[in-house]
């Protein structure tokens, strides 16, 4: 162990496992040391960020030998992006990685009886994946180590992503890999035409410059939906800007612009303005049909909602016989694909946008036999509920990141439908609702879901059943 710079460098560890989150770790002298960028099997020169009497964090200074189980990865901007962190792991270890998130989560935070937990239900595409993107255009160019110095660096505009931890200054992207095209050459028509005819890029400091997002849908229908968010209300570059781009790229079926001159991003209070098309996007689950608009909520890779809802239906075991509670609903996505089989679908969520999209896609499937409620689901489902709509037999929820509110826990509990279904976007909050369930609950079934191949977030479901 030597010190540099006052900080605190480990030599020539050997990265033992995964953690979570992305992290790998080591042991050295008896204390863990969570590491980003690495992965087991590395053996690495460690820098670290924190240090505390049993753990620590840090990240790879040196690399002294590589892990067999790692793979080159397939995008020029790997480790810069602030995307697909994992693309140095061969797909099956992702999933087994992820496999092991979700049982070390449900284990160590849940403390409750499990079954087994089988593998991961991983992707047939691992690329073109994403239905939904936004590309964001920046003032602030992120410049990489080993371009300082170079010729053609001294254009600080920049369209891409953030780069990691930086919230102003976005990667210049060559090409992703996340959405199929015309992606690319959506993003790359907007900068090429607004770099020739000088228009300003958005410096997220200073709150100035024109050209903000540009967000984009393209469906599996064929359907394409963008977005171009702007700073500045001004016609004589929008619609020149817009006008290129139909020309350019002419599958593009929907083209909408909005004017956000606030501090943040959100679009949630904005009014898209419909240049052509129809304002919306058609994508389908299965023989569903559902309507997205600009600031609709949908999953955000579609072959992958498909089998993570046809878990959630199957955990549900319907006879035809049953009310099913859908709560989170969003725009009513896993109710209506669960519908077929139901006598009624209730849903509730907060987002009365959200619910007006639920309402339109069950009349957009003449599905008649669902009600969707906007509000919180705590105050809804009182007594009074229950005589106008009936008791619950099947509980859905499929709250954020966050988890449940322990109200909405305990709401649950009083209910005591006999089946609930929880699908998760996060094993370590749902991990902490399934304990306090537990009161009343078993866990009966688990699947894990990978929703992101090439990242470290996974989906899981869980069956739960009432003790008898």
């Amino acid at each position: 162990m030597r010190r540099k710079n006052k900080n605190i460098v480990l030599e020539r560890v050997l990265v033992e496992d995964y953690a979570a989150e992305g992290k790998s770790i080591a042991r050295v002298d008896g204390k863990v040391v969570f590491i980003e960028r690495v992965v087991p099997g590395d053996v690495v020169d460690i820098r670290l960020v924190k240090s505390k009497k049993d753990w620590a964090e840090g990240y790879p200074l040196q690399f002294h030998s590589f892990s067999k189980e790692r793979t080159e990865p397939f995008c020029q901007h790997f480790g810069v992006c602030g995307g697909c962190q994992w693309q140095m792991l061969p797909y099956h270890k992702q999933l087994f990685y992820k496999r092991q998130q979700v049982e070390d989560n449900l284990k160590r935070i849940g403390k409750i009886e499990l079954p087994q937990i089988p593998a991961v239900l991983g992707a047939d595409e691992t690329k073109w994946y994403r239905n939904k993107l936004e590309y964001t255009f920046s003032s602030k160019r992120f410049i990489p180590q080993n371009e300082f110095g170079k010729d053609g660096v001294n254009d600080l505009n920049a369209a891409g992503f953030h780069a990691k931890g930086l919230f102003d200054k976005v990667v210049e992207i060559e090409r992703c890999w996340l959405q199929a095209e015309p992606t690319n050459v959506i993003r790359k028509t907007i900068t090429d035409f607004a770099r020739k005819n000088n228009f300003s890029f958005y410096d997220q400091k200073l709150h100035i410059g024109f050209l903000r997002t540009v967000l984009l849908r393209i469906c599996e229908t064929g359907e394409i939906m963008v977005n171009v968010v702007m700073a500045e209300d001004d016609g004589s570059r929008r619609d020149p800007l817009l006008e290129h781009l139909l020309k350019t790229v002419p599958g593009i079926t929907t083209l909408l612009y909005t004017i956000n001159t606030k501090w943040n991003d959100s679009l949630y209070d904005l009014d898209p303005v419909v240049v052509t098309g129809k304002g919306y996007v058609i994508e389908k689950l299965e023989d569903l049909q559902f309507k997205i608009g600009p600031k609709s909520f949908f999953q955000t890779n579609t072959k992958q909602a498909e089998k993570l809802y046809k878990v959630a239906r199957d955990y549900a075991e319907l006879t035809g016989n049953e009310i099913v509670y859908d709560l989170y609903c969003g725009t009513g996505s896993i109710g209506l694909f669960v519908s077929k089989l139901a006598k009624k679908i209730i849903g509730v969520e907060m987002i009365a946008d959200a619910i007006a999209d639920a309402k339109e896609n069950a009349a957009l499937n003449n599905i008649h036999h669902t009600e969707f409620f906007a509000g919180d689901v705590i105050k809804i489902c009182d007594d009074a509920f229950f005589v106008a709509h009936g008791k619950p037999d099947v509980i859905i929820t499929d709250p954020p990141r966050a988890g449940m509110h322990e109200k909405l826990v305990k709401k649950i509990l009083e209910i005591a439908a006999p089946t609930v279904v929880y699908v998760s976007c996060n094993p370590a909050t749902q991990a902490r609702d399934l304990r306090l369930l537990d009161e009343k609950y078993m866990v009966t079934k688990v699947q894990p879901v990978d929703m992101f191949p090439h990242t470290h977030h996974i989906e899981n479901v869980a069956q739960l059943k009432l003790r008898q």
